[in-house]
């Protein structure tokens, strides 16, 4: 007769038949481009393209409506997602240099068993820490033949970036350790500026005509001066590079490199072998079709390549167990406003796309309207690998969202703050609160204010600041930012904060051998 004794029921058995297995980690794929707006994905309703392999990750796993950056610009909301903090915290303000020796995710995961891997770009000044394998552009890195470099040093691949970068991230995805889960950041540097297309969606895009936004022709009438001293937009501030103008071929040099950086006023094109000077309306709409041909360009071949990532862990059994999220390090303007770029707390470039596919785990087609931000990234990740989140992480997982429940206490605001002033595109700095149905921003060196009613103006073209009718919302929209900024510990160590050497002109290391 078996007898249990002092082991307990559980234990005794356990005795007998061994212990009971315990839950199979997750995989985790993060995708993340750089400056893709999710109004140029077609699951989040995109009116000027198609993107049928983003498509599907909504439609087999959650597309999340209202995830956004902290700060929308490339290298501080890379360093939030590292280390789950906000910029004022994590050291990365603008383009300063992350401290790779701080606490990040990769590092706790790699801690936890995770095999963990970065390929493609990287976009913070200093190497990668917490990786077990890394390859990455150097600063911003260029679309075609691109140089990576790992601890062993430089190396040309020859091709177009995005698929470059998938074809590493695959080859080190099928050379990994098959004993423990594994981590991968897969990050794209398109469709960053100056949104070269490969030869195929290049010729393919010339021949479409891009329905133009509603409000590209904005004259920022009511709003505050920080919109009309921008530096970015398409009509006045796109240069010739940019607008994929050919030089004339004597040009070499500086001279080359002034004329390609000069904006112009008029453009020669030629029609049907009839040659035509663009001038006013007619070029600034000509602009328009020429910026968003070759953006829209590179926003595909990232829909192939992701698809091609896609299909690879589905076809080597790996779906079942593998968390494949989708997200760009923050949004951009596509004309709104008549903008391009981002760093605005505007809903066009504060809103990154977010899609996740966990099979058995999200209900396909599902689609959460929770606030989210960029600094949930990190803790997320560390709960669905059943680790502890660190007290000092500023964001929540959104595991519990994602599986269809909404914690009661979620947040039901979201606290912004932008410092480079005065810096690239002359975008003033600001911070501000969105809430589900209002946005309240604060043009701080200015002392300038703007609130918008995202339920009435979801375009933000009606600031209703200084409207009798808008006192109420304003003193509880005030109250609750102030309040945040406290929670936060954002207490303007970086109110100044001037523009640093860019991580742009990040050079290579030498040639492998």
């Amino acid at each position: 007769m078996l007898v249990a004794t002092s082991l307990g029921c559980a234990s005794f058995v356990q005795s007998l038949y061994g212990a009971q297995a315990a839950p199979k980690r997750p995989n985790i794929v993060f995708v993340m481009t750089d400056d893709h707006a999710a109004q140029a994905i077609s699951c989040y309703g995109s009116k000027v393209n198609h993107t049928p392999n983003l498509d599907r990750i909504a439609e087999q796993g959650m597309r999340m409506d209202n995830v956004f950056a902290t700060n929308a610009i490339c290298t501080p909301s890379r360093a939030t997602i590292l280390t789950g903090k906000y910029s004022h915290l994590n050291g990365v303000p603008t383009f300063n240099r992350f401290d790779g020796s701080q606490q990040t995710v990769s590092k706790l995961l790699q801690a936890a068993g995770y095999y963990t891997a970065m390929v493609g770009k990287w976009h913070l000044g200093s190497d990668p820490t917490g990786f077990d394998y890394w390859n990455i552009l150097p600063g911003q890195g260029v679309y075609e033949n691109p140089v990576l470099y790992d601890k062993d040093g430089s190396e040309q691949y020859p091709g177009y970036a995005t698929d470059v970068i998938t074809d590493i991230a695959i080859d080190v995805l099928e050379k990994r350790p098959k004993d423990k889960p594994f981590f991968m950041m897969c990050h794209h540097k398109a469709p960053h500026r100056e949104w070269t297309p490969n030869e195929k969606y290049r010729e393919i895009f010339r021949k479409k005509h891009i329905p133009e936004p509603d409000n590209l022709y904005d004259d920022y009438k009511g709003r505050t001066d920080a919109i009309r001293e921008q530096k970015q937009s398409v009509f006045r501030d796109m240069t010739r590079r940019d607008l994929k103008l050919v030089p004339p071929p004597a040009l070499q040099g500086q001279e080359l490199n002034r004329w390609l950086q000069t904006k112009p006023t008029e453009v020669e094109i030629e029609i049907d072998g009839v040659k035509k000077t663009l001038t006013g309306k007619e070029l600034d709409s000509w602009k328009y079709q020429r910026y968003m041909q070759d953006y829209l360009a590179c926003v595909q071949s990232v829909d192939d390549n992701v698809g091609r990532l896609m299909d690879w862990i589905d076809n080597n059994g790996l779906r079942e167990n593998t968390i494949f999220i989708y997200t760009s390090d923050q949004g951009f303007f596509l004309g709104e406003h008549g903008m391009y770029d981002k760093r605005f707390m505007y809903e066009e470039a504060l809103r990154m796309p977010f899609l996740v596919r966990w099979t058995g785990t999200i209900r396909p087609g599902s689609v959460s309207k929770a606030i989210g931000i960029n600094c949930d990234f990190a803790p997320t990740f560390l709960d669905v690998a059943g680790q502890p989140v660190p007290a000092d992480m500023q964001g929540r997982s959104m595991a519990s969202i994602w599986k269809g429940r909404t914690p009661r206490n979620w947040r039901s605001a979201m606290y912004y703050r932008y410092y480079h002033d005065p810096g690239d595109h002359n975008t003033r700095a600001h911070y501000g609160i969105r809430t589900q149905t209002h946005k309240l921003i604060y043009f701080w060196k200015k002392d300038q204010w703007e609130l918008y009613d995202l339920t009435r103006d979801p375009r933000e073209m009606n600031n209703i600041y200084s409207d009798p009718k808008a006192q109420k919302i304003v003193a509880q929209l005030k109250k609750q930012l102030y309040a945040l900024k406290k929670e936060l510990k954002d207490e303007d160590q970086y109110a100044d904060e001037q523009p640093t050497a860019s991580s742009y002109v990040q050079a290579p290391p030498r040639k492998k051998k």
